[in-house]
């Protein structure tokens, strides 16, 4: 039997990237999944992937607080629970320091990284609370340890981690858990995307694969199987963690 049998998870960002190895991972698990993404076509694809009484797409801005109230919505039509909150929507574009990004650039970054996790809480904490359910955030390594020019993305993580904490104290009288996945360099389009902003974008395959000591920047299958574990009963004492999946990047004297 799967670890996820009769879990009903609610990803975000869920058609594409460690989004869609997550949303692949919970429904081989035995989990009924609720994708909400603003890629209508993405979602068309994954739609004819999964039978559909396991999958509801929702296509919807997680900038936006009706949208996500309206998906949360749909979910509950679907599957009558919600068990899980996987905010994992996010960007990581523009890559610059902190003074040669604009203010419309930082305030983009924190409406889909950061801001969407409000929403999300805020319209579905409630569903959460009656199953004793669980949230989990797809932070990142740079907001542990720094990243040079890459400012705007880098604290909307940090504070993303730091949440990550201040809602487990919050939610754990009611039982519900919150966790928080953070990969370092793993092969997305949107890591893609990163490459093509850099300077020296043909040295940046080899740079991605050294900065992890075990020898290789990884696919999102590996980020999706720790999702699994923390989401499931198997981790039903943890809460409050922020758990590398980095292949050690975070260790050792770099320069």
């Amino acid at each position: 039997m799967g670890v996820l049998i009769d879990k009903v998870i609610f990803l975000t960002g869920g058609a594409a990237g460690i989004g869609k190895e997550c949303c692949k991972a919970y429904l081989k698990a035995g989990g009924k999944v609720a994708v909400m993404d603003s890629d209508e076509n993405a979602l068309k694809i994954l739609a004819t992937e999964f039978p559909e009484s396991l999958l509801l797409t929702c296509a919807g801005d997680v900038r936006s607080g009706s949208d996500v109230k309206s998906a949360l919505e749909k979910t509950i039509e679907k599957f009558d629970k919600i068990d899980v909150i996987h905010n994992n929507a996010g960007i990581a574009s523009p890559s610059k320091p902190l003074d040669q990004t604009s203010e419309q650039e930082w305030e983009g970054l924190f409406a889909v990284n950061l801001k969407s996790v409000f929403w999300t809480t805020k319209h579905g904490i409630d569903y959460l609370k009656q199953s004793r359910g669980c949230i989990l955030n797809t932070s990142s390594m740079v907001g542990e340890i720094g990243q040079e020019n890459h400012a705007a993305y880098v604290a909307t993580k940090g504070a993303m981690s730091a949440l990550t904490k201040a809602m487990a104290l919050d939610y754990a009288p009611f039982g519900v858990r919150v966790n928080a996945v953070c990969p370092a360099g793993v092969w997305t389009p949107m890591l893609k995307k990163w490459v093509g902003e850099q300077p020296n974008p043909g040295e940046i395959e080899s740079y991605l694969n050294n900065i992890h000591p075990l020898g290789y920047c990884p696919e999102g299958d590996v980020i999706a199987d720790v999702a699994v574990f923390l989401i499931s009963d198997a981790a039903r004492f943890v809460t409050g963690n922020i758990m590398p999946v980095s292949g050690g990047a975070e260790l050792g004297y770099k320069r």
